[in-house]
């Protein structure tokens, strides 16, 4: 968790921003991630070299030559904020008239997949106290923990106040590791993410496999799958990539393959039969021109929307026993067009749906007040769904307004225990929380999966008096009224 001093010094150097003129949430992580990385850099050249020291042997290929060590975060940290300044935004002729910025952007991949994202980056901090500021108060935060970095750059994620782009927002966290939880990563998993963001899912897992299973890391060959090839994510946004990249690092993975292009487009009809297991919350309500989007998914259901689209892909791209949980607006459960049918039909008859998660419509506030659901399915391509898992969740832990504090309410625990043991919801009934609905039933309503379709009310039978025994009340309450009148005024002759 994390301390509350590192969680001061975070909001002093938010607050140190929005006094210096930048307010954009995401401008502030970003140029705060680029400081991050530098300071990462120094680091890990300093424990490179006092390895070459102590073993008497060359230094290899680091980040900062001799020449360049002006541009080590150790060295310009201690400059007056108007030198510093300088090296950030003026090219110093003696070193190939570069900018410490200019040269974080020309570091090689062997210094992190972060390090790949660079294109496009742009330094934004507008004066040289903003920067001195910002770089002092980044410089007293201890970084050297592993957990106290992921723990500091979430809460740094958490302040992100406004969707960069339609549709786009944080899951959250809590919500993220039920998920996963209910996913349960193996060992063999090859993860993905087709709309990775900063990465929050492909961490989830990560930190569960983690702290689940640490044994697993005395195996060589896992160590080897879990730090490259493990973690999958394609993401189209250059910001959000590259806060992705360094969410990832920070959280101790090092080496995920991270494709920045458009999960839907023509450039990705490559990746087939690929993944054993996606989670994922693919942007909501959006509509893309048909020409751009790759034809194999338009085939499965011939639409522009972007989240049935998402849904085709999510079955090209996994293996087949492949799992998916995946977060959709709640028309996708019970839409009427013929590709809302089509895509749910593909599904439960094709592959094995496996539940159905209707989550309370402040779950994404204060980003947003949209209704969703949860699907879980599994990729078979010969169909096998039986009987289909609903469960109704009233509470995640948080009020469901804007605020979003912590309350007792909580079916998140019910949820993994119920889920755990799914072969005793078959007794449930349709008024309860949970319930299982065959897929006959299913396919006779149009493959809708909306939890009220099949969920029974039970309504409570209410007598009233005759219209009769009514009058008498309101005539015995009209006396007595009178009565208490007429002893007031007595009172006050």
């Amino acid at each position: 968790m994390i301390t509350g001093e590192i969680r001061s010094q975070v909001d002093g150097i938010w607050d140190a921003f929005a006094a210096g003129g930048v307010v954009n949430p995401l401008t502030v992580i970003e140029q705060m991630t680029y400081l991050i990385f530098l300071k990462r850099l120094d680091r890990q050249q300093q424990v490179k070299e006092k390895k070459a020291n102590l073993a008497g042997i060359p230094l290899g290929k680091v980040a900062y030559s001799k020449k360049e060590s002006i541009f080590r975060w150790g060295n310009f940290k201690n400059k007056d904020p108007e030198t510093l300044f300088e090296l950030f935004t003026k090219p110093q002729e003696k070193i190939k008239n570069l900018t410490v910025f200019e040269h974080m952007k020309s570091i090689g991949s062997e210094n992190g997949v972060f390090s790949k994202y660079m294109k496009g980056a742009t330094f934004m901090i507008p004066t040289a106290r903003l920067l001195d500021q910002v770089v002092q108060l980044i410089d007293k935060i201890n970084m050297d923990e592993k957990d106290t970095k992921g723990d500091l750059y979430e809460y740094l994620l958490s302040k992100i106040a406004s969707a960069g782009r339609a549709g786009q927002f944080r899951t959250p966290r809590h919500i993220i590791s039920m998920m996963v939880e209910m996913m349960q990563p193996n060992k063999e998993d090859v993860i993905c993410d087709p709309a990775a963001g900063t990465s929050g899912f492909l961490i989830g897992c990560g930190k569960y496999i983690q702290e689940q299973h640490k044994d697993w890391f005395m195996d060589k060959k896992f160590r080897s799958h879990f730090n490259d090839g493990m973690f999958n994510g394609i993401e189209f946004d250059p910001t959000m990539l590259r806060i992705g990249a360094m969410n990832l690092q920070l959280h101790g993975i090092d080496q995920p393959k991270l494709r920045d292009t458009d999960a839907l487009s023509e450039v990705n009809a490559d990746i087939r039969d690929e993944y054993t297991l996606i989670l994922a919350n693919p942007p909501f309500k959006g509509t893309l021109d048909s020409d751009s989007v790759e034809k194999s998914l338009t085939q499965v259901c011939k639409t522009k929307k972007t989240e049935l689209l998402f849904l085709a892909l999510m079955l090209r791209m996994l293996t087949t026993g492949g799992r998916c949980a995946v977060i959709v607006p709640d028309g996708v459960l019970f839409g009427g067009s013929n590709a809302h049918k089509a895509i749910r039909k593909e599904i439960v008859e094709n592959h094995k749906l496996d539940a159905v998660i209707d989550l309370p419509s402040g779950v994404f506030k204060p980003y947003a007040g949209v209704s969703t659901a949860i699907l879980m399915f599994t990729k078979t391509g010969t169909g096998g769904t039986d009987k289909v898992w609903f469960y109704g969740m009233k509470a995640d832990g948080r009020s469901l307004d804007d605020k979003r504090n912590e309350i007792k309410e909580n079916d998140i625990p019910d949820i993994l225990k119920r889920w755990s043991n799914r072969k005793k919801e078959s007794k449930r009934n349709r008024t309860d929380q949970s319930f299982m609905v065959p897929v006959s039933e299913i396919s006779e309503n149009d493959y809708d999966l909306s939890i009220n379709r099949y969920k029974e009310i039970v309504y409570e039978e209410l007598e009233y008096d005759s219209p009769s025994k009514i009058i008498e009340d309101i005539e015995s309450l009209d006396k007595e009224r009178k009565s208490a009148l007429a002893q007031l005024k007595k009172m006050l002759r």
